[in-house]
């Protein structure tokens, strides 16, 4: 799945434990009624956000996380997360990717006959 709009926040990165860090943006949609989503990178992937700052436009693959808690009163509840593992500017084409040909182009038609049969189905 992928986000697509403007970086409004950039976190610094957190060491959550000696062995778990995590680095989070907040990228707004831009549509009718933006969205602000709050994207996590975690571990090696906090290193993705150095090249990036606030209000560029990027486009963020992510990965919906969730995952079941049983409180100690043994209520069970729910949670989810969104995961970025690729961020790139928004509309940058792929590297060496090879560019459309161009369609070809036709003169218009001249020699239209209103009054001729014609064998299109519609």
């Amino acid at each position: 799945m992928e986000v697509i709009g403007r970086v409004k926040v950039i976190n610094p990165e957190q060491q959550v434990s000696a062995a778990f860090k995590k680095r989070e943006l907040v990228v707004t949609t831009e549509e009718q009624y933006p969205q602000h989503i709050l994207v996590e990178f975690t571990q090696d992937k906090c290193d993705l956000l150095n090249n990036y700052g606030v209000g560029e436009s990027v486009k963020v693959s992510i990965n919906l996380r969730g995952r079941e808690w049983v409180n100690p009163q043994g209520e069970t509840r729910y949670f989810n997360s969104i995961q970025g593992w690729r961020i790139e500017k928004a509309g940058a084409e792929a590297p060496n990717a090879p560019a459309a040909p161009a369609a070809p182009v036709f003169a218009p038609a001249t020699n239209l006959n209103e009054e001729e049969a014609d064998d299109l189905p519609f």
